[in-house]
């Protein structure tokens, strides 16, 4: 099982590189950011706690996502090659209630692949994403606390999985394919796997 995190700042191309990573190892992808939206367009009360938190540019309090992700693990993982998650961990004791559930599970993480994308360009990626898809959070204002807060809190998970030897940095300015050979590469190297295809 390939079990992996997808880390980098909000605009870091997350979402295009875990599409590709799918296609390539078969994965299940878990991406909270989608599985809370689910919830706010169905008005269900996590969804409206989670809103309360997404439209100030916050993140979700860590029990409230851990929760949440062990009801999607426990339905795939019986047959899955390997999940990706995509916006979690965003804080260290999510990295580490990550760890004890997948340990609890069977399983256990892969690798972290952190998508390393200058400020400016985040910016004006996200402003473009916002113009293009409409989504309410990718203005400005939202931009920069969601950046803030990144900065403030999620980015000392950086030097946790560094600490544990599971960072794989990737330079995330250039084509999308050559980021994901750069992806590919390191995971291959690192567990010894070749891709699916």
């Amino acid at each position: 099982m390939l079990n992996l995190v997808l880390f980098g700042a909000p605009g870091s191309g997350k979402g295009t590189q875990s599409e590709k990573l799918i296609d390539r190892y078969g994965l299940h992808h878990i991406s909270t950011g989608e599985v809370l939206r689910k919830h706010i367009k169905e008005g269900s009360e996590l969804g409206k706690t989670a809103d309360s938190f997404i439209s100030k540019g916050q993140l979700i309090p860590d029990q409230l996502m851990i929760d949440i992700l062990r009801a999607e693990l426990e339905k795939i993982i019986a047959d899955t090659k390997g999940v990706i998650f995509d916006g979690f961990p965003r804080t260290i004791p999510q990295a580490e209630a990550l760890e004890t559930m997948l340990a609890e599970l069977g399983a256990e993480l892969g690798g972290v692949v952190g998508l390393e994308v200058p400020e400016e360009e985040l910016v004006e990626r996200m402003i473009q994403r916002g113009k293009q898809t409409g989504r309410a959070d990718d203005n400005l204002e939202t931009i920069n606390n969601r950046l803030k807060v990144y900065h403030a809190q999620t980015e000392p998970l950086k030097h946790h999985y560094i600490g544990k030897g599971k960072y794989m940095q990737v330079n995330g300015q250039g084509s999308i394919d050559d980021i994901f050979a750069d992806i590919a590469n390191q995971i291959e190297t690192r567990t010894g796997m070749a891709g699916a295809k």
